[in-house]
């Protein structure tokens, strides 16, 4: 929605409220007019039906406000005396309009100091249950959301059934975009299997500012740019054009940021001409080609020893995807001749790899020297250069793009060159082989990035036999970043917790015997 067509729409929603309520405001001792005046209107509610003038807040945060609407319903019938069963279900199935019909239809008073205690225990149960949502979809889209690490592209560093708490305060939380949706879930219901959420109307991007940029290898999480799937990892062939708040989550490490200039060389990654260094706890992999001249390696040991997830036997030699220092260890193995690995040569192209076009003849391990774009910066634009930028101009940046000849159009003006109006960002998984990655589907950007990793609370391996082989104890309330080997703090955590439940025993045990 354009500017003037939220304005509009804002002037729609005042002038509804006003033609609804201004006899109950008359009937609460207010002015009729003050039902009319944007904002100052909800203060005035929340006096007449006794409630704090920080519930005004909560009706401007999209998604909070689709739970607050209803109970504001509620709170206003009761405040003149409508709080029957049937008076409840109605002004909610009637979306707020029975409301209506109490202004213009109904004489009954004002009740000034109604008791705010629900009259029945299924109520106080209801009114916990609401506040308890609304607490926690503030927190999961403002503050701190649960994430869970579905495939192993950044196996080593993070696996396969870790499950996060990712952060949004530290590059500051991205405001909903997409203001109807269901709290607490992503693109779709659980079980029905359908969009959570509705296209129109919706908010431009905002986001609050954060604490910290992206730096080179944070990990972070992100909306998959080209998601047009229905559901993560659905193989059905279902076109879906998202918003960009409810694309697919991503998480990948971002081993270039604006401003870079990137290039893979045998599988390494150069970052303005110099080899990138990985923090100390990363964990490259590649797939390497071991030949044991015909030996037999144990399942076990390959397992266990070299700590392999993934694997083949091609030709009689065994195609292992390892960690560096698994490779070098594999290679002292009385049973190994060689340790290979592979490498896409340079100059071979593949066409799965961005931008797909053939005057850049790349692949997943000799890619580049490509420019990661930043906001403000300007780049010279060829027929050569286009596909490069061609995503960033028509999708992520709202243009219209045209080609004639030679010649380039960028909103009906011919156009030899483009400035960024937004930083951009080059995302990898650790795992370089078996990683759909931005080497697939190029650059990510900062509208796109939803926050930082920044705690395991809880890790579970489905390989493993046994519930307590299958709980990763070592991984439990550890670091995503940091230096040095990650350290576990649930035992801190079940200390403190044992502390404080004592602590409860200790103060109701002092209340009853006062």
């Amino acid at each position: 929605m354009t500017p003037t067509q939220w304005l509009l729409f804002i002037l729609f929603i005042q002038l509804v409220h006003f033609l609804g309520t201004w006899k109950l405001y008359v009937r609460a001792g207010r002015k009729a007019w003050e039902a009319l005046i944007p904002v100052y209107n909800a203060i005035v509610l929340m006096k007449i039906i006794n409630r704090p003038k920080w519930w005004v807040v909560l009706l401007f945060i999209p998604i909070i406000n689709l739970l607050m609407f209803p109970v504001i319903w509620v709170e206003t019938i009761r405040s003149f005396g409508f709080h029957h069963r049937k008076d409840t279900i109605l002004v909610l199935l009637s979306l707020g309009f029975y409301i209506y019909y109490i202004n213009y239809y109904t004489t009954d008073g004002y009740i000034e100091n109604r008791s705010l205690q629900p009259r029945t225990e299924a109520g106080d149960w209801i009114s916990s249950i609401v506040f308890a949502v609304v607490a926690a979809t503030i927190i999961h889209t403002y503050v701190m959301q649960p994430y869970t690490i579905p495939t192993s592209s950044l196996e080593k560093s993070l696996l396969i059934g870790d499950f996060l708490f990712v952060s949004k305060f530290h590059y500051g939380a991205r405001t909903p975009m997409t203001t109807v949706a269901m709290p607490m879930v992503h693109d779709t219901i659980p079980m029905l299997k359908s969009a959570s959420y509705l296209k129109k109307p919706a908010l431009p991007y905002f986001r609050i500012p954060g604490f910290q940029k992206i730096k080179r290898n944070d990990i972070v999480v992100f909306n998959w740019p080209t998601d047009t799937v229905q559901r993560f990892f659905d193989k059905s062939k279902i076109h879906v054009d998202k918003p960009i708040d409810k694309k697919s989550n991503y998480v990948k490490r971002c081993v270039g940021i604006a401003g870079d200039s990137l290039e893979i060389i045998n599988g390494d990654v150069y970052i303005n001409g110099e080899l990138s260094k990985m923090p100390d706890r990363t964990k490259i992999q590649f797939f390497y080609t071991v030949d044991t001249n015909g030996q037999q390696l144990s399942e076990r040991t390959i397992r266990e020893r070299y700590h392999v997830r993934e694997g083949m036997v091609v030709d009689g030699k065994y195609v292992l995807n390892l960690a560096s220092e698994d490779a070098e260890k594999i290679k002292s193995n009385l049973l190994v001749k060689s340790v290979t690995k592979y490498n896409e040569p340079k100059g071979n192209f593949d066409e799965s790899v961005f931008p797909h076009d053939a005057n850049y003849p790349w692949s997943r391990d000799n890619y580049g020297p490509i420019y990661i774009p930043e906001a403000g910066k300007t780049v010279e634009l060829t027929t050569t250069t286009l596909p490069l930028y061609k995503r960033i101009i028509e999708e992520y940046e709202q243009n219209e793009l045209s080609v004639k000849g030679d010649t380039i159009y960028i909103n009906g003006q011919v156009a030899t060159s483009y400035t960024f109006k937004q930083d951009y960002y080059w995302m990898m998984g650790d795992n370089r082989h078996n990683s759909e990655d931005a080497r697939y589907w190029g650059f990510v950007p900062f509208d796109h990035v939803v926050g930082k990793p920044v705690f395991i609370w809880f890790s579970w391996n489905s390989d493993a036999n046994g519930i307590q082989n299958k709980i990763r104890w070592e991984r439990l309330f550890t670091t995503v970043h940091g230096s040095g080997e990650p350290v576990s703090y649930f035992k801190y955590f079940i200390i403190l917790m044992a502390a404080w439940y004592g602590f409860s025993l200790y103060t109701d045990y002092k209340k009853k015997h006062k």
